[in-house]
């Protein structure tokens, strides 16, 4: 595909998206999931995967059915990112706007566009994502009744060890968004599952990457200097 037809193409998808991203600023913010937000993993993911140019990243958080779809939006923004700076904000935010968006609809939950850095999120999602960085519950302590602990805990120790899965098998990083998920939803006090990524589990986009905290800031940093 020539450049300007890529161009015209991610032209008319930023048409929705900056319509999408009107009707969210002048809604209010609320705590909630936040597998649609700046900070969200799902988004987390999307950073890696463009700056690796590996798409085996986000595929995780999309059904197989999706799989073909998402590749195709992932490669067409890695085709314009580096024409330039503008390009390259444009292309992230076309390519993580339809990721969420596929995304949730595996989940068959709505998508009304991404939501900005700093967007409210429950404490107990906080906690829970904490948890799985430090490697114990410690953080979950007096959020969470004690008699929910033990199943928690088991949720959780299954969380851990899926954890460490290797990026490019992709069912793999599918299982362990499913145990991540059940767990962010029991620490939630939901024990209803919505939706599925993988046919044979659920997932929902919970939680925190708070590793990628610092590619967070100089990615919403790039953007202040392109307002």
């Amino acid at each position: 595909m020539e450049i300007q037809g890529i161009k015209s193409i991610m032209k008319k998808s930023m048409l929705g998206i900056v319509a999408a991203a009107g009707i969210m600023f002048m809604s209010p913010l609320t705590a909630s999931a936040h597998c649609d937000t700046m900070e969200g993993p799902t988004v987390a993911d999307g950073f890696k995967a463009m700056e690796t140019n590996n798409v085996n990243y986000v595929l995780k958080w999309v059904q197989p059915k999706y799989e073909k779809e998402i590749t195709e939006k992932f490669n067409l923004s890695m085709k314009v990112k580096d024409l330039s700076p503008s390009a390259k904000i444009l292309a992230e935010q076309y390519f993580f706007s339809e990721l969420v968006r596929v995304h949730r609809a595996g989940e068959n939950a709505p998508f009304d566009g991404l939501k900005p850095y700093g967007t409210p999120i429950d404490e107990k999602v906080k906690a829970a994502d904490k948890s799985i960085e430090v490697g114990n519950l410690s953080p979950m302590e007096g959020l969470i009744e004690q008699e929910k602990m033990p199943e928690l805990k088991e949720r959780f120790e299954k969380v851990m060890a899926l954890k460490n899965f290797d990026v490019n098998n992709v069912e793999a990083g599918r299982e362990y968004i499913e145990a991540y998920v059940m767990f962010f939803k029991f620490a939630e006090g939901e024990e209803e599952h919505h939706g599925a990524v993988t046919g044979h589990g659920t997932a929902d986009g919970h939680g925190i990457a708070n590793a990628h905290g610092s590619m967070h800031e100089t990615h919403e940093t790039m953007h202040d200097q392109h307002k």
